[in-house]
């Protein structure tokens, strides 16, 4: 009996048919359009025969391997994404978080990156929070977000804008004014957790937390 909690498996190959046929009916047409016509692009851009330039080679594995973080990504843990280096004749793991190259799922052990992302902000934390990071920026590394750099900016102005709005009141004690700043900074979480949902993919959940 297959354990369903176990993840799919799929090897991207430049020699093969293309992927989407190994992917269960419905995924496949969900899959982004230009996630889809990169990866048939970088197949059918393969010569019937190999390629004999090795600069072209070198080229077309390069490719390869970002469309396989790509697709990696889009899957998110449900998959594991394997990528053949024609290159090198050899066969690695994509980290669906990271985009790092494993030898194996079992190399990498349990990825460290948040699978549930919460969008919410206190008085002098970071606007994310995630199961055993705690509250984290937005750019760090280790939970390998790769937001763009624009709604990085704007979950970091959030954060310091929240903790602005504290520190006044802890110098007027300006009641209203505070509640008033609350009131437009959830709105604006709310929009933030949106733009966040839709960068990080359907691998991950995210959900509001508000503003305390």
């Amino acid at each position: 009996m297959t354990d369903e909690t176990e993840p799919r498996q799929l090897l991207l190959r430049a020699d093969a048919d293309l992927p989407w046929d190994d992917l269960p009916t419905g995924l496949a047409t969900e899959l982004p359009a230009d996630l889809t016509d990169r990866l048939r692009a970088w197949i059918l851009a393969r010569p019937p025969g190999g390629f004999t330039d090795r600069p072209a080679l070198r080229r077309h594995v390069k490719q390869g391997l970002e469309v396989a973080r790509a697709l990696a990504k889009q899957l998110g843990p449900a998959w594991v994404v394997r990528y053949r280096d024609e290159r090198h004749r050899a066969d690695k793991t994509v980290c669906w978080g990271c985009g790092q190259l494993y030898w194996s799922l079992d190399a990498h052990g349990t990825p460290p990156h948040p699978l549930h992302l919460v969008v919410e902000c206190e008085y002098k934390w970071h606007p994310l929070r995630g199961e055993g990071f705690g509250d984290f920026a937005p750019d760090d590394p280790a939970a390998a977000l790769d937001l763009s750099d624009g709604l990085v900016d704007d979950l970091n102005r959030w954060a310091r804008d929240i903790t602005a709005a504290m520190d006044t009141w802890l110098t007027d004690r300006d009641d209203a004014a505070l509640t008033a700043a609350h009131d437009r900074l959830r709105d604006v979480g709310r929009e933030l957790t949106e733009r966040v949902a839709r960068e990080v993919g359907p691998g991950r959940t995210v959900t509001y937390g508000g503003v305390w």
